[in-house]
């Protein structure tokens, strides 16, 4: 497969016909793929206990495995193109994502429990640099997401066998007149049905774009869309349907503004919550009256009072947090005197309230200013390519706003982070503006005296040599 250079018209050269993916960019789809195929599948094939459940994947030997191949695979391929390297420009929002992990690292000096905190944190760091560094190192005509959309793709297809072969999840209620099944949604091959959601929903939004391509990419784009919407609907998963039909309206509309107005699309959506933060406060109309108007549960299944008993514990340490991933299913930790059934959560369901409660106000911040310096940069994309920009844009909002409602930030590898950092890392790939058609390939020479560069040196005259 292969695809064409970025801008052959700008340039004025013919069609280039270059790999659509080359040996660094296939380290970040290597990624995607242990996460949302691989160890899922190694799951489902041997499910672990609820104990191993609830304490993440640090039991298993794959990911201790896979990671550090992946990390030393980097470094060689780092050495490898140290030409690239050299030239290699860091964008914002990339140093930004450094900042985050590099506070999760000083957080194990006051964790709670110093060793786990420092054991998740290398896992984080290793799983940055494995995406990161390769993904900026790719070529140019590396196409990255499509190659994603073809990992994606290949997850949805592989689930419909799950789906239609009959897994779901039936929970078994008493009721008056007896007890009654009540089918809770198909998980796939994933270990709760709301990941199949995330799944479907990020399949749909990169079919989309497939399907304003031509030819062979179109008919798969409409293929992988439905079989995306059948599982969708299968997964019951309410949150992802939706944000599957408002994330790429407000992508549309966003870059539609950038290309008008020319306004960063961080300015664009960070108007979004001060407006609802400001008309919440006159109204009295918030997200909690919206879900039980439209779910009938104003509790967003519980997480709610999951949320009080997060604030209660950000008070004792608001500053700094408990130390990165040192709160949940720690021995000991204060999440050990949490109500009921609250204790054996493995995290608050909101990468906000994690974020702040393991790394304080201080990791919020910079979570914040990593989130907004990626909004920003998808501006650069924008002016370059509108669709492309709408593609990334769409995808991000989804994590973004999907965020409220489970952990994803700096979360493990689960697969919707790994996703978000190889778009954070695609879009700075590309963070740099294209150079105009005029100095693309070589500027013109200018006039020394600077009258303009309509006025060119006169032209060599040729003498007539007598024979």
């Amino acid at each position: 497969m292969s695809i064409s250079s970025p801008h052959p018209r700008a340039s004025g050269r013919p069609r280039v016909v270059a790999p659509m993916i080359d040996g660094c960019a296939m380290m970040p789809i290597s990624a995607c793929a242990f996460a949302l195929i691989a160890f899922p599948l190694l799951e489902f094939i041997n499910k672990p206990s609820m104990e191993a459940v609830l304490s993440g994947a640090d039991g298993r030997p794959e990911p201790r495995v896979f990671w550090p191949i992946m990390a030393a695979t980097s470094v060689l391929l780092a050495i490898k193109y140290r030409s690239r390297l050299a030239k290699l420009t860091w964008p914002p929002h990339i140093l930004a994502l450094f900042g985050c992990v590099g506070l999760a690292g000083a957080s194990v000096l006051w964790a709670y429990r110093p060793e786990s905190s420092f054991i998740r944190f290398v896992q984080q760091f290793i799983i940055i640099i494995s995406i990161v560094l390769p993904t900026l190192l790719a070529a140019r005509t590396s196409d990255i997401m499509r190659a994603l959309f073809l990992c994606f793709a290949f997850a949805c297809i592989l689930n419909m066998f799950f789906v239609l072969g009959g897994t779901a999840t039936i929970v078994i209620n008493a009721g008056s007149h007896g007890s009654y099944r009540d089918y809770l949604g198909s998980p796939g091959y994933f270990s709760f049905k709301n990941y199949l959601g995330e799944c479907a929903t990020v399949t749909f939004l990169l079919s989309l774009y497939e399907i304003l391509c031509r030819g062979v990419r179109r008919v798969l784009g409409v293929i992988v869309a439905l079989i995306a919407i059948f599982l969708v609907f299968s997964s019951d998963s309410k949150t992802a349907l939706g944000l599957a039909l408002i994330a790429p309206v407000l992508a549309v509309l966003t870059v539609s503004a950038r290309r008008i107005a020319g306004i960063s699309p961080a300015v664009i959506l960070s108007s979004i919550p001060l407006c609802y933060i400001a008309l919440s406060s006159v109204t009295h109309y918030n997200m909690d009256l919206l879900a039980f108007k439209l779910y009938g549960d104003g509790t967003f299944t519980g997480r709610t009072i999951i949320w009080n008993f997060v604030q209660y514990e950000i008070k004792f340490r608001p500053l700094l947090g408990w130390g990165y991933e040192s709160f949940w299913l720690v021995p000991g930790s204060p999440s050990s005197e949490a109500p009921g059934w609250v204790k054996m959560m493995p995290n608050a369901h909101n990468g906000y309230y994690d974020m702040t409660l393991e790394m304080g106000y201080l990791g919020l911040a910079c979570l914040v200013v990593f989130i907004t310096a990626t909004l920003h940069a998808i501006g650069r994309v924008a002016d370059r390519d509108p669709a492309k920009a709408w593609l990334v844009l769409s995808v991000v909002l989804f994590i973004i706003i999907y965020n409220g409602l489970e952990t994803l930030w700096m979360h493990g590898f689960e697969f919707l982070w790994v996703v978000f950092v190889i778009v954070a890392a695609e879009i700075g790939r590309h963070f740099r503006p294209l150079p105009s058609a005029r100095t693309a390939y070589g500027s013109r020479r200018r006039n020394p005296r600077g009258t303009g560069p309509s006025q060119r040196p006169p032209a060599r005259r040729l003498h007539a040599v007598p024979l």
